[in-house]
């Protein structure tokens, strides 16, 4: 008996007794409270990430690397243009945006044609390609941090070196995505899921790259050096098998003979798509420049010149998200990829016309969102010429260099947007001239190519996807 109480004695619960053992429990449970939104919400990001296959093979990586490196990017832009945009004057700030324009624009249409061939020659260092960019920036971040304030010429190199360290990335990204598709997956698909990834990390980061603003001009830097290492550290992680290069070959857009594959030898899809989407990437970069000043100079009917850059930056992320979300679902009725990027041009044409007839605020808003839309769509209709089109030989190669010319239309773009007096009937008039000479390179000759090619049996073997 005496034993069993002593039993008992030692298994009673003592720490009621004990005044720390409830406050201890009290300390677990707020803890747990505060912690299960943070880990609740990584596990549903990695739940979405990983779905269908795309953390067996490694895609989901890729995923949650693209949207680190779409946060990061976006705390840059916010503190350049904090820095060169909205800090001054505005007859300055253009002079500014066009001092950087000739200073990291201009140099970088020159660098972007050597970027794709010298990444060619590293197919078997891609994750340390990427680790490499990505450390890059976010050395330059904190380079770019004591500059930022005062908005001296030597910001300007460093945002040349962001840039360049940018496509790098995005090039390379291109080539890697190939490798890590999960069974009965298409590429279309998977860079849709990366880019949506990309598109959702840069919303978050843009209010709170703008809150870290208002702490101090460098603090958007600081946090996108952060980010930057945190994505250095997660590429060296990627799968091995991103580095393997087995059977490829270089792609050239011009014809060098019959021993170097060239876009130019797999037919006409592939070419008109390319000038289709670069006529459409120019649009943007002409867009994102010059309703930033003619908004600045003429806010929306009612609305601050900050709230009027807001709403159209609102709509042209939701019509590229929307773009994005949508492909699949075009893809999966059947829709040849062609015929997308003849209509959606055609569209984005259509209204940019009716924003230059009946130019306001709303049809700015409108074609601003049409032209979001319209990009997203037709870039994944030509990432699925591409796949369908090129020799795996070439693929990843030719991914590159599409890559480079739409930048280029892009920086192109920009520079119209710069040079152009502020009216805005004029400027929706010049955007729908580049959309109409890229509607007549292109659309005759996508909707030809679709007609002559084979049905949809004919085509069971070429999944588009």
């Amino acid at each position: 008996m005496g034993h069993y109480d002593g039993v008992a004695a030692a298994r009673s619960p003592v720490r009621s007794h004990d005044p720390a053992g409830p406050l201890r429990r009290a300390g677990r449970k707020v803890g747990r409270a505060l912690h299960l939104p943070f880990t609740g919400t990584a596990k549903g990001i990695r739940k979405a990430t990983h779905a269908h296959g795309a953390g067996e093979s490694g895609l989901g990586k890729l995923i949650e690397l693209h949207a680190v490196n779409g946060a990061g990017d976006v705390m840059i832009t916010v503190a350049l243009a904090s820095t060169v945009f909205f800090s001054v004057p505005t007859d300055e700030a253009r002079g500014r945006v066009a001092l950087y324009l000739a200073v990291t624009m201009a140099p970088f249409t020159l660098l972007a044609p050597v970027i794709g061939p010298l990444l060619d020659r590293i197919p078997h260092g891609r994750r340390a390609a990427m680790a490499g960019a990505m450390l890059t920036r976010a050395v330059l971040a904190i380079m770019m941090s004591g500059a930022v304030a005062t908005g001296g010429l030597e910001l300007y190199p460093a945002a040349l070196g962001v840039l360049v360290a940018s496509k790098a990335y995005g090039v390379v990204r291109s080539a890697v995505v190939p490798r890590l598709l999960p069974p009965n997956f298409s590429l279309v698909k998977a860079n849709s899921r990366v880019t949506l990834a990309g598109l959702l990390a840069t919303g978050i980061a843009a209010p709170i790259g703008a809150g870290l603003q208002l702490i101090g001009p460098g603090w958007p830097l600081y946090g996108a050096c952060a980010l930057f290492l945190l994505g250095t550290f997660w590429a060296l992680r990627m799968p091995h098998k991103v580095d393997s290069a087995k059977g490829e070959r270089r792609a050239h857009l011009l014809t060098h003979g019959e021993k170097k594959p060239s876009l130019r030898t797999v037919g006409p899809s592939v070419l008109h798509g390319l000038q289709a989407n670069a006529a459409q990437r120019m649009l943007s970069g002409f867009l994102i420049f010059f309703l930033a000043f003619l908004l600045r100079e003429h806010p929306l009917s009612g609305q601050s010149a900050a709230v009027s850059l807001g709403i159209v930056g609102v709509a042209a992320g939701t019509g590229n998200a929307c773009g994005t979300a949508a492909g699949s679902l075009l893809r999966d009725r059947g829709h040849g990829p062609e015929v997308i990027i003849a209509t959606m041009i055609s569209v984005v044409l259509g209204t940019a016309v009716c924003a230059a007839i009946f130019f306001g605020g709303l049809m700015v808003a409108v074609l601003v969102a049409v032209a979001g839309l319209t990009q997203a769509l037709s870039k994944l209709s030509l990432d699925a010429l591409i796949q369908r089109d090129v020799p795996e030989l070439v693929r990843t190669s030719a991914f590159a260099r599409s890559e480079t010319a739409l930048q280029m239309a892009w920086v192109v773009g920009g520079g119209i947007g710069i040079a152009l007096p502020l009216n805005g009937t004029l400027g929706m008039a010049v955007a729908a001239g580049i959309l109409g000479v890229g509607a007549l390179l292109a659309v005759r000759g996508l909707l030809s190519a679709a007609r002559s090619r084979p049905g949809p049996k004919g085509r069971s073997k070429a999944k588009v996807a």
